[in-house]
């Protein structure tokens, strides 16, 4: 059950429209299911509809015209909450109507169970699914009604009532989505034929904007830079920036006036103070002068920082797995910008699908997500060109990111997160599928001689024992054979490089553990080949460190006595 709560000032019109037949043609037989006293005058069953419903009116006004006399009213005096049932639920009787909507004026502080003072109401049912209280704020003590998160409190009771009355549980929120757009909102991107209302649209473009740029000023240059969107700044008087408000071209109210909204009024965390907390939290990227080196291609260091976000999430660090998962959002943001145009719906309907996942109760602390930001930004420099191996490589590390997340959110029973968690995952799946197509074939074309690619097969088996038999026998395995071939041939270990690539990440949740390895010993390859003298370096390394180990000793077993100690020797 979805209950929605607002206020307003017109009993009469309120109880008029509830009670209309002829303009709402969707209301039938509406009448009174309950009432604050019981005994409350239903228009909707007397021979003199007019007469009664005046008489309605008079009666639930009474205390709020006492009030007003003493100057006591509020202005907002009338409480409206409509109720209605999932679809899939079975028919409620009017008795049923009416048991639950005095558990809600009850619980919301309307009409507190037992108390004699409380304020006038009514449920009034129209349609099979659905009733509409209709109630005045004001007390029969003539005190203004304590209804404070009268939302969740009426939300809180509605949970309660699903579980009792056998109905479907709805899925509940924490309160930390972005706000929907109204009934009006949906009405008018109709009439315009838009799929999404002005607030959804905006919403997208600032949430894309934000995840390309490199600080505020860049923020702001971008999206005034915009067609279509007209910006409008507010400065302290110091000149700094105090916040900023957008609007569509052409979307204006009755006056002609565009229509406004300020970034919180998208979504909490687009206010320009989050925001500025955002482009705090980013890692520059240093230049090939400042490095002295061929700097590493900004995808590959977005997609190995995207695999161990995984990892990250497992740590028990709920602030920065939460930290983790934003910054994995605005990558999500920035793809449409640097994919091709094929793909664009699908990496569009991801991004807004992951949205509802980069939220929660929990505080992110955006220090931990660094390298992703710096990476991303940096994408923009080199958009995806050739087969689109790196967008591909990007995908499928993303992949087993939202999966990951999905199992993050149901653990802390983030229900909202987990059902945006799992829309993420089927459109991501589309565009990975699109993307991977061109790249894992081209690969497939440069495989090996039969020799080589059983000696790769070897090698697998030697080293992920537990997924040989699904690598080999998987359709990527020839790209994959054809990958490590194209690593040794420029001077890579291929078991060394198998080894680094399953080490990343454990294979668990992805679908094809060839593909993954794919584009992991892919990217692995675009790092320079060690040289002789530091793979002999490593191999030092190892022994010693396996040397120095501790050899442990049966508790059991005497010491035997060593050799005395001398020059050279240590005891």
């Amino acid at each position: 059950m979805i209950a929605k709560i607002s206020s307003g000032k017109d009993t009469a019109g309120l109880i008029r429209y509830l009670f209309d037949t002829k303009k709402a043609k969707d209301h039938t037989d509406p009448h009174l299911v309950a009432s604050w006293d019981g005994f409350a005058p239903d228009p909707g069953r007397a021979d003199d509809f007019t007469a009664t419903k005046k008489l309605l009116v008079a009666d639930l006004d009474l205390h709020v015209k006492q009030a007003r006399r003493l100057g006591r009213a509020p202005k907002q005096h009338m409480w409206h909450c409509s109720i209605r049932a999932a679809k899939t639920d079975r028919i409620l009787s009017d008795d049923e109507w009416a048991a639950i909507a005095r558990r809600v004026v009850a619980a919301t502080g309307i009409a507190p169970e037992g108390d004699p003072d409380g304020c006038r109401w009514v449920a009034v049912r129209h349609a099979p699914d659905h009733i509409h209280i209709a109630a005045t704020k004001v007390r029969g003590d003539l005190r203004t009604a304590r209804h404070w998160n009268d939302y969740l409190t009426a939300d809180k009771e509605l949970a309660a009532i699903e579980k009792e009355y056998g109905l479907f549980q709805v899925v509940r929120g924490d309160r930390t989505a972005a706000k929907r757009p109204t009934r009006a909102e949906h009405e008018k991107a109709r009439r315009a034929g838009q799929q999404q209302t002005a607030r959804e649209r905006l919403r997208t473009t600032v949430r894309t904007v934000v995840a390309v740029a490199a600080s505020t000023e860049e923020f702001v240059r971008l999206l005034t830079d915009l067609d279509g969107v007209l910006v409008e700044v507010q400065n302290f008087p110091s000149g700094d920036l105090r916040g900023y408000k957008v609007a569509l071209e052409g979307d204006t109210n009755a006056a002609g006036e565009p229509i406004w909204f300020s970034g919180s009024e998208l979504a909490p965390d687009l206010s320009l103070p989050k925001i500025q907390q955002r482009l705090a939290a980013i890692e520059p990227q240093p230049t090939d002068q400042q490095t002295g080196r061929r700097r590493l291609n900004p995808w590959h260091q977005a997609t190995a920082a995207a695999e161990r976000i995984p990892h990250h999430l497992d740590q028990g660090d709920d602030e920065a797995a939460q930290a983790h998962l934003a910054s994995f959002g605005e990558a999500l943001d920035a793809l449409p910008r640097l994919a091709p145009k094929d793909i664009r719906p699908q990496l569009q309907h991801a991004a807004i699908a992951f949205e509802r996942a980069t939220r929660s109760r929990i505080r992110n602390n955006d220090q931990h997500a660094r390298a992703l930001r710096g990476a991303v930004r940096a994408m923009r420099a080199h958009p995806v060109t050739g087969d689109g191996a790196v967008l591909a490589m990007f995908l499928d590390a993303a992949v087993l990111v939202v999966i990951a997340a999905a199992r993050w959110h149901q653990q802390r029973q983030h229900d909202q997160q987990v059902i945006a968690a799992h829309q993420t995952l089927v459109h991501l799946q589309t565009a990975y599928d699109r993307s991977a197509a061109a790249p894992l074939a081209a690969l497939a074309q440069r495989t090996p001689p039969p020799v080589t690619v059983e000696r790769h097969a070897q090698q697998i088996s030697a080293i992920l024992p537990d997924y040989a038999e699904r690598v080999v026998s998987d359709p990527v395995w020839p790209a994959l054979a054809a990958a490590l071939t194209e690593a040794e041939t420029a001077g890579h270990d291929p078991e060394r490089l198998l080894q680094q690539a399953a080490d990343q990440r454990a294979l668990d949740d992805a679908d094809s553990p060839a593909r993954v390895l794919t584009w992991r010993v892919n990217r692995l390859t675009q790092r320079p080949a060690p040289s002789a003298q530091a793979l002999a370096a490593q191999a030092r390394s190892t022994v010693a460190t396996r040397a120095a180990r501790p050899v442990p000793i049966d508790p059991g077993t005497p010491p035997r006595p060593g050799p005395a100690a001398g020059p050279g020797r240590r005891r």
